[in-house]
C-alpha cells in the first residue's frame, strides 16, 4: 500500500509561486510513474503533470505549460510541482497520484492506483 501526502499549498497572489511536495511512502517509489491532478469546486477533476518513474519524460496539460514544471527526489520518495505565474483559474484542490509499477505516465486519472488527500491552491486576483 501506498501513502500519498501533499503539502505546499497556500493563498498566493496572481503572478506569484508555489511549491507542492507530494512525499511517499510504502514502497517502490522510484519504479511509479506519478501525476498531479487539480479540481475546482463545481468541477471535474483534471490532469495537470505527469513524470516517469525515473524523471526523464514529463508530459504537461496545455494550461500550465510553460509555467508549472514536475520533477521527483528518488532518493527522497518525493516529487514536486512548481508552480509560477500563477493565474486565479489556477485555483483548485491539488492532488498527487502514483500508478502502478513499471507503467507509463498516463494523462488520465483512470492510470492511477493511489492517490493523497489534496493541497489547497488558492490563486487571489
Amino acid at each position: 500500500q501506498v501513502q500519498l501526502v501533499e503539502s505546499g499549498g497556500g493563498l498566493v497572489q496572481a503572478g506569484g509561486s508555489l511549491r507542492l511536495s507530494c512525499a511517499a511512502s510504502g514502497g517502490a517509489f522510484s519504479t511509479r510513474a506519478m501525476a498531479w491532478f487539480r479540481q475546482a469546486p463545481g468541477k471535474e477533476r483534471n490532469f495537470v503533470a505527469a513524470i516517469s518513474w525515473g524523471g526523464e519524460s514529463t508530459y504537461y496539460a496545455h494550461s500550465v505549460k510553460g509555467r508549472f514544471t514536475i520533477s521527483r527526489d528518488n532518493a527522497k520518495n518525493t516529487m514536486y510541482l512548481q508552480m509560477n505565474s500563477l493565474k486565479p483559474e489556477d485555483t483548485a484542490v491539488y492532488c498527487c497520484a502514483a500508478a502502478s509499477t513499471w507503467t507509463s505516465p498516463s494523462l488520465s486519472s483512470d492510470g492511477y492506483q493511489y492517490w493523497g488527500q489534496g493541497t489547497q491552491v488558492t490563486v487571489s486576483s
